[in-house]
C-alpha cells in the first residue's frame, strides 16, 4: 500500500503520519484558555510539506501557522492549495483575537481538510460546515482518541467554565511558609520570573479574601526588574468578607472583581460570565484545596525549591481519610515537558489522573468553606 492509498478508514498512510506529526507539535503548545492544536500539510504525493501548532492565546492558530511555515519553506501557492491540511481539532469559524481559521484555509485555496475531532466550543464551532459549504472536502475522526486525550481537561471545561491552573511554590517537604508564616522567598528569582510569566498568560488571577486580608497582594504580572508586564490579568477575590477599600488588589482600573461566595463552581461561573477563560489560583492554599476537592483543577504547576521547611502545607484540609481517597495527578509533558529547571529550583507540571483509571480519581466534592490566611506570592 502506498502512502496515498486510502485505508478502509478512508485515510491514507500519509495522512495518518501527518496527523501524528500534528499531535506531537500540538503537545509543545501552552495549556490554558485555548486547546493544544497542531496542523500539517501533506501534498498529493504523500510528502509532508510543513507542520505547525498554536502557541497560546493571541498567537496564530495552528492552521495559519502551518500555512506560514509552508510558505517560508518555499512551498508555492499552487502546492499549498493542492495539499491536504490535517488538523488535530476542527478549524474554528470564529473571529476573536485572531481571524477565523476557515477563512485562512479558503484564502489559501486548500480544498481538502482532515481533522481529528470536532470543536465543542459553541463560539468557534461550525468550521467543517463552513468549509463544506465553500466546496472543501472535509473528513474527520483520524486519530480522534489521541486528540481527545491530549485536550481532555480543556474539553471538560470548554463552554461551561474557565480552565483552572493552580500554582504552588513549595519546599521539598511541601511547605509553603515557615511555622512563623514567613514565605519570601522559598524559590529563587528565575522561578519567580517564570511564575509571573504564568500570571501574564492567564485571564484572571484568583485568591481568597483571607489571603487579601493577611497579605494584601497586588496580583500583578511583573518583569524581573519589578516593572509591570505588557499583559496584565484581571484580579479576582472570592469569599464573604469585604475587601478593604485600600486593598492593593483593587488597583486603579476596572479589572478587579469580588466574588461573594465560598463555592468554587459559583466563582468560576461568575468569572466565565465576565469573559474569563483561564483562571490562575496563585498562592492561596485553602482556596487551592477547595478547588482540588471540587475536582476543578485542570493544571497544577509546582515550583519546588531544594530546601526543607516544614511549616504550612500547600493543600491544607483536603479531608482525605485514606490513601485510596488521594487526589492523583500525572506528569504533563505538553508545553516543553513536565519538569524544567530554573536555577536551583524545579518547575513540575501535572494534570489530573483519568477518573476511574489505575492511578485513581481526579474529582472529590467540595464541602469546606474557603478562607485562606497565607499567600506565598506576596503581591
Amino acid at each position: 500500500m502506498t502512502t496515498t492509498t486510502p485505508h478502509a478508514t478512508g485515510f491514507t498512510v500519509a495522512e495518518e503520519h501527518a496527523m501524528a506529526a500534528a499531535l506531537r507539535a500540538a503537545a509543545t503548545g501552552v495549556r490554558g484558555a485555548n486547546p493544544l492544536v497542531g496542523a500539517a500539510l501533506v501534498d498529493r504525493d504523500g510528502r509532508l510539506v510543513a507542520v505547525g501548532h498554536h502557541r497560546g492565546a493571541g498567537t496564530d492558530h495552528a492552521e495559519v501557522d502551518v500555512l506560514h511555515r509552508a510558505a517560508a519553506a518555499g512551498a508555492t501557492p499552487e502546492r499549498i492549495a493542492a495539499a491536504t491540511m490535517v488538523v488535530t481539532l476542527e478549524p474554528c469559524n470564529h473571529t476573536g483575537r485572531t481571524g477565523a481559521c476557515t477563512e485562512a484555509i479558503l484564502a489559501a485555496g486548500v480544498r481538502s481538510v482532515v481533522h481529528a475531532i470536532g470543536d465543542p466550543h459553541r463560539a468557534a464551532a461550525g468550521g467543517a460546515h463552513r468549509l463544506r459549504a465553500a466546496g472543501v472536502e472535509v473528513r474527520d475522526g483520524l486519530l480522534g482518541d489521541a486528540a481527545r486525550d491530549l485536550n481532555r481537561r480543556w474539553l471538560t471545561a470548554v463552554g461551561t467554565r474557565p480552565f483552572v491552573t493552580v500554582k504552588v511554590a513549595q519546599s521539598l517537604d511541601g511547605g509553603i511558609a515557615a511555622a512563623d508564616g514567613t514565605s519570601r522567598w522559598i524559590t529563587g528569582p528565575a522561578a519567580r520570573a517564570d511564575g509571573h510569566r504564568l500570571r501574564a498568560l492567564a485571564d484572571a488571577v484568583l485568591v481568597s479574601t483571607g489571603t487579601v486580608l493577611a497579605d494584601d497582594p497586588a496580583l500583578t504580572a511583573r518583569r524581573p526588574d519589578g516593572s509591570l508586564g505588557d499583559r496584565q490579568p484581571r484580579r479576582a477575590v472570592m469569599g464573604l468578607r469585604p475587601v478593604p477599600a485600600d486593598a492593593a488588589i483593587r488597583g486603579h482600573d476596572d479589572r478587579f472583581r469580588h466574588l461573594p461566595t465560598r463555592d468554587p463552581a459559583e466563582a468560576l461561573a461568575g468569572l466565565y460570565a465576565d469573559g474569563v477563560r483561564h483562571v490562575l489560583i496563585d498562592g492561596s492554599p485553602r482556596l487551592s484545596a477547595a478547588f482540588a476537592r471540587a475536582g476543578l483543577i485542570d493544571e497544577l504547576v509546582v515550583y519546588q525549591a531544594p530546601v526543607l521547611l516544614g511549616g504550612r502545607p500547600a493543600f491544607p484540609d483536603l479531608g482525605l481519610a485514606t490513601l485510596d481517597d488521594a487526589l492523583r495527578f500525572v506528569p504533563d509533558e505538553a508545553g516543553g515537558g513536565a519538569a524544567t529547571r530554573f536555577g536551583p529550583d524545579t518547575r513540575l507540571r501535572f494534570v489530573p489522573a483519568r477518573r476511574g483509571g489505575p492511578t485513581g480519581s481526579d474529582a472529590h466534592p467540595a464541602t469546606d468553606p474557603v478562607d485562606d490566611t497565607v499567600d506565598t506570592t506576596k503581591g
